[in-house]
């Protein structure tokens, strides 16, 4: 009787594997080494959808994104004291959805003062920039993270 409750537990512990509802799904194997600081293509605009270089579209995404931003800072008129000859840059995430996110500005304190609505200005052409497609790493839409840096040239 003990040989074969012995017997009779080997074979269930070994019969284990053969219940379908406990065998591992076939799964395809991901890449575990992902490169998180480029991607396969970098977010665009529909205009820059069709251009299938890389480089190219990057061009043409930074192109549109400062013509864009640039051109609504340009409708404004700015009464300033002192001349200024600055940067001010501009983080923004472009997260998978294609959504545009304001992260930060960074600008120095001569521009804060002279410029005090600048920050809001520029929250307001980010809000109102075109439809973004998302970058895409490995077939899957990613966010991204784009530093913006605007000249600031301005006589008195």
């Amino acid at each position: 009787m003990r040989v074969f409750f012995v017997f009779l537990v080997l074979v269930i512990f070994n019969s284990c594997d053969k219940i379908p509802f406990l065998k591992k799904q076939n799964l395809p194997q991901l890449d575990t080494i992902v490169d998180f600081t480029s991607v396969d293509t970098s977010p665009s605009f529909k205009v820059c959808d069709s251009i299938f270089d890389k480089a190219k579209k990057s061009d043409c995404f930074r192109k549109i994104i400062h013509q864009k931003i640039g051109g609504e800072l340009l409708k404004h008129q700015f009464n300033i004291k002192d001349t200024i000859n600055e940067t001010v840059y501009v983080d923004l995430i472009i997260d998978a959805s294609g959504k545009i996110i304001l992260d930060s500005i960074q600008s120095s304190e001569n521009i804060k003062k002279q410029l005090p609505k600048l920050d809001s200005l520029i929250k307001f052409s980010v809000e109102n920039l075109p439809i973004i497609f998302p970058a895409i790493k490995k077939r899957y839409k990613v966010s991204t993270k784009y530093q913006l840096p605007i000249r600031i040239f301005l006589k008195d």
